[in-house]
């Protein structure tokens, strides 16, 4: 008799999903359209100046003018790899922020989120969480089996951003990478999709109108409705 090593579970008609195309995602509150330079560059530098320590862990930035922010897009929609959003309050009807599909592997059924830079107008908003809601849901359906996000490990904002959005926290990658000259270790978190039917419901729950006061002020969080999702939490927070 022979002694097969385990192999992990089978996959049967897999099917790598698509390439994110750039069609503009809309909800309740939000709308995400494809950064474009002439469209979105000077009302987003316009949300984001004054706030230059927001970009301490991102590769880039900050940003000290219209003009410079302006050639960063430019520059960056240009590259294939990966697909910026310009993130829309609808409540507002003004711009403030980005984020963007990276590390894209569909052969792998794998996509990340990443880039996200949120002005302190959009930031913590109805908006906001439902524009990450929104790019989950792209890539569940279009049929991604992982979805990630990854972040400076010394980023605790964007860790507990992490957990409250439903990804489970697998460990740091250490000394990941240099980034404006320093070292920077690299927090894993991810989904996958047999946990999104659940953590549709979490956010479905939380985006509900019904969940909110007239006021504004949340009635549950969303955190404690994505936390029975999560199978991995973050030690440090």
């Amino acid at each position: 008799m022979n002694d097969f090593p385990p192999l992990g579970e089978a996959v049967p008609d897999w099917t790598p999903p698509p390439l994110p195309q750039g069609a503009p995602l809309e909800g309740r509150f939000t709308r995400l359209e494809p950064l474009a330079a002439e469209q979105h560059a000077a009302l987003l530098f316009r949300a984001f100046e004054g706030h230059d320590d927001r970009w301490a862990y991102m590769p880039y930035g900050p940003f000290h003018s219209s003009a410079q922010f302006h050639r960063w897009v430019r520059e960056t929609v240009a590259r294939p790899d990966h697909l910026f959003y310009a993130v829309k309050d609808l409540a507002t009807g003004t711009f403030g922020g980005v984020a963007s599909f990276l590390r894209i592997a569909p052969e792998a059924g794998s996509i990340e989120v990443g880039n996200i830079h949120f002005a302190p107008s959009l930031a913590g908003s109805r908006a906001a969480t439902e524009a990450m809601y929104l790019m989950m849901k792209w890539a569940f359906e279009a049929g991604y089996r992982r979805y990630e996000w990854k972040c400076n490990a010394l980023n605790r904002p964007s860790r507990r951003a992490a957990q409250r959005l439903g990804f489970s926290y697998e460990g740091v990658f250490r000394q990941a990478m240099v980034v404006k000259g320093r070292n920077r270790d690299t927090a894993w978190f991810a989904c996958i999709d047999k946990e999104w039917p659940a953590l549709q419901e979490a956010f479905a729950a939380w985006l509900s109108p019904k969940n909110f006061a007239r006021d504004g002020t949340q009635i549950e969080r969303l955190s404690d409705l994505t936390r029975l999702v999560r199978t991995g939490s973050d030690p440090t927070l």
